[in-house]
């Protein structure tokens, strides 16, 4: 598995965006249960299939750029709004960096690793392991780059993350992964309710770190990422279901600047899986 990785990643990123869009829509054909949970996740934000059926592409891309994010030579990116990553850190409070599943955000972690290291630090960003031993391998070789560290999603990691925000570091996290059954409450997302990870929000309150919202735009043609930083948008509130409602609008509002980035085909309103 990790010799095949290492062998794509050498491919051009226009080619494997086009070979990945193809992928996405074949994909989409074969899977009548795909195929309505896309349909049914836009609607309950208010869009047709027509608003978002680019994303059905974007998600093929998104894995097909896997390998060269993770093995192959730097790619072009952008970055806009960085003068609030600048504030944030210079705060030396901690930063936590939430961004959804819109775009390329392993872009995210790997350009704030690369940036900013050298003068404040690495990036921890919280992943789950994979359950195959050899997507494991690769993951863990792929992970292993200055700057960044990874911390697992177990009390561990959380406890790895709240040490690095309390040396003024920054985290990086998926608020809207559906975490196990304990680990999360029951909070509206576009409406509907959506079992929500406590977690972002019990890192802010209990560090006082800075809270920035952040998303890698997918380029057209393979030109590369554009990476959006942005301020949260109100003060977080001191009671957790509040916080963490909170967050859920922040994420629709990052969603809503790009739809057809969106992983409309990831279980969202899923029932959560049981604590191991």
């Amino acid at each position: 598995m990790l010799r095949l990785y290492r062998l794509v990643a050498r491919w051009p990123l226009p080619l494997l965006h086009a070979v990945g869009a193809l992928l996405g829509w074949l994909t989409w054909l074969a899977s009548p249960t795909y195929r309505r949970r896309v349909a049914a996740n836009a609607a309950l934000a208010g869009y047709a299939f027509a608003d978002v059926r680019g994303a059905v592409a974007h998600a093929g891309r998104m894995v097909a750029e896997t390998p060269r994010l993770w093995f192959g030579p730097p790619v072009p990116t952008q970055w806009q709004g960085t003068e609030a990553v600048d504030a944030a850190y210079a705060a030396r409070k901690g930063v936590v960096f939430l961004t959804p599943h819109l775009g390329c955000f392993e872009i995210t972690a790997q350009g704030l690793a690369e940036r900013y290291h050298a003068e404040y630090g690495p990036i921890t960003v919280l992943y789950r392991p994979a359950r195959q031993a050899a997507l494991s391998e690769v993951t863990e070789t792929a992970r292993r780059r200055e700057g960044l560290e990874t911390a697992p999603t177990n009390l561990s990691g959380v406890r790895q993350m709240i040490k690095a925000l309390r040396a003024g570091r920054a985290v990086g996290l998926l608020p809207d992964q559906v975490p196990p059954e304990g680990q999360g409450v029951w909070s509206p997302v576009f409406g509907q309710p959506a079992y929500t990870m406590t977690l972002a929000a019990r890192l802010l309150q209990q560090t006082g770190a800075v809270p920035l919202l952040v998303w890698g735009e997918r380029l057209p043609r393979g030109q590369g990422f554009r990476v959006h930083f942005e301020p949260f948008p109100e003060p977080l509130s001191d009671d957790l279901d509040t916080a963490v409602a909170q967050i859920n609008r922040a994420m629709e509002s990052l969603i809503r600047q790009c739809p057809q980035q969106y992983l409309w085909g990831y279980g969202r309103y899923k029932q959560p899986r049981g604590t191991p």
